[in-house]
Order: structure tokens, then C-alpha cells, then sequence
């Protein structure tokens, strides 16, 4: 792809953040107008609120359906819209709109690639289970690609959507974050990371929609499933690839 023919936008999908939600997009607003916001069947005061943005597309649907099905519907009402690359920020204020032009600027430098936001773990008010969730699930994405990546958690991504075509995506809640980049790497999409700032609110103050059982639990299977794909197929093909490529280079 060449330089011309990127264009991103901030892709905001939300839940049930009406009290953040504002600012974010106001914050946003500081750096782009390509925006598209998807409500996933907020029951609080969010449509009301996003009526004052007539100017940004709005993908809205009930019921809530989960973050993974916001995301794929964010990505196809994206890439009917014309744009080629979607850097998703989550509404509740913990990601901060001054880190886009460092998103913006490696989308330009190298725009087959998909990057990640990688947040200091090791800062104040980072909860415990999210050091623990993030270990977890850097250790299985290692496993199953090969790949080091410190945030995997991450939700402040940039993400190739022009190299997602035909790509049929199974998950439709929070384990869609993990199934999207294993699946990207098993495509040959470079994965990356960009060093970003966040946000902890006090514990008295943070919203949080992840159910811990469930959702581990789902993400677990989604995992377990992974494991088995990239034992019993990629591994094999990447072994294969490499050894046909050392063969042609010694001749």
C-alpha cells in the first residue's frame, strides 16, 4: 500500500460510558474528525450525548452484544466509509488522545502492519488483575505465534483493516482483542508495539464491563482452541516455509 492511499480513523466503540464519553471524543476531536463512534446497546444516557455529534458516523444497535462485535461492526462500517486503518480507543477515559500523532505517524511509515499500545504495567493504580491477565495472555500469544509482544491486553491498537478482507472472525466479546492478533500474526501481519500513557482512575472510581469469570473463561477456551490450531497446523507450516526457504538459498 502506498502512503496516498492510507486513511485511518478513531474508531470509539462504547458501553455504558456516558460519564466519559464526552471527553473523550472532545480530546479526540483535538487531533482528527474521522471518527466513528458504535454504541453497543448503552441503556444509560449515551444516545442522548451522541446526538450532539451530527458530524460523526454512529453505529448503534440493542442489545449490548459485547466489545468484539463492536469492534467488527466499527470495522466494516470503517472500511465502507473508505478508510484503510482504524486506531480503536476504549470510552472510559483511561487511554489518552495525545498518544493518536505517534499512531498516525508509524500508520504512514509502515501501513501493513498492526500496533499496539504498550501501557507502563508498572505504574501507580494498575490493578493487580490486569498485571496478571496481561502475563496470561502474553505468554499463550508467544506460544501460539511466536511473537513478544508486552501489552496483548491493550486496547489502544492500530489496526490494518484493508488486510482483514476475507478474514471470517469468530468471537464477539472481549476474547475478540486476542483472536484478532493471533490471527493477524498467522496472516503475516507484522505486529508491533508503540509505547503509550494511561490512566487509572482511583478503584472507588473505575467502571469496568469485563466479567471475570465469564469472560476468562471464554477467553480461556478461545486459548485452548488456538493452542491446537497452532500446534497441529501453523507451527507445521512455518516450519515447512522455513525449510523451503533455506533450501532455495543454498542453491
Amino acid at each position: 500500500m502506498r502512503n496516498e492511499d492510507v486513511k485511518y480513523c478513531v474508531l470509539v466503540p462504547t458501553y455504558n460510558n456516558d460519564q466519559t464519553l464526552v471527553t473523550v471524543l472532545e480530546d479526540i476531536l483535538k487531533y482528527t474528525t474521522d471518527i466513528i463512534v458504535v454504541n453497543d446497546g448503552s441503556t444509560d444516557d449515551t444516545a442522548q450525548k451522541l446526538e450532539a455529534y451530527k458530524h460523526i458516523p454512529i453505529v448503534e444497535y440493542s442489545p449490548n452484544k459485547g466489545k468484539g462485535y463492536a469492534l467488527r461492526n466499527g470495522f466494516e462500517e470503517a472500511s465502507k466509509l473508505g478508510y484503510t486503518h482504524a486506531i480503536t480507543i476504549d470510552s472510559d477515559g483511561q487511554h489518552k488522545a495525545a498518544d493518536l500523532p505517534a499512531f498516525f505517524d508509524v500508520i504512514q511509515k509502515e501501513p501493513n502492519s498492526l500496533f499496539i499500545g504498550s501501557r507502563n504495567m508498572k505504574q501507580t493504580n494498575v490493578p493487580g488483575s490486569s498485571n496478571f491477565g496481561n502475563n496470561f495472555s502474553n505468554f499463550w500469544f508467544k506460544f501460539e505465534t511466536g511473537i513478544n509482544a508486552p501489552d496483548t491486553q491493550s486496547g489502544y491498537r492500530a489496526y490494518p483493516i484493508h488486510l482483514f478482507k476475507g478474514t471470517h472472525f469468530i468471537t464477539t466479546k472481549y476474547e475478540f482483542e486476542i483472536e484478532v492478533l493471533v490471527r493477524s500474526a498467522w496472516k503475516d501481519i507484522p505486529i508491533q508495539s508503540i509505547p503509550i500513557d494511561v490512566y487509572y482512575p482511583p478503584e472507588e472510581e473505575r467502571i469496568s464491563h469485563f466479567r471475570k469469570v465469564p469472560d476468562f473463561t471464554r477467553i480461556s477456551i478461545l486459548n485452548t482452541i488456538l493452542v491446537v490450531m497452532a500446534i497441529f497446523y501453523f507451527k507445521p507450516r512455518n516450519f515447512l516455509r522455513n525449510l523451503k526457504k533455506k533450501t532455495l538459498n543454498n542453491f
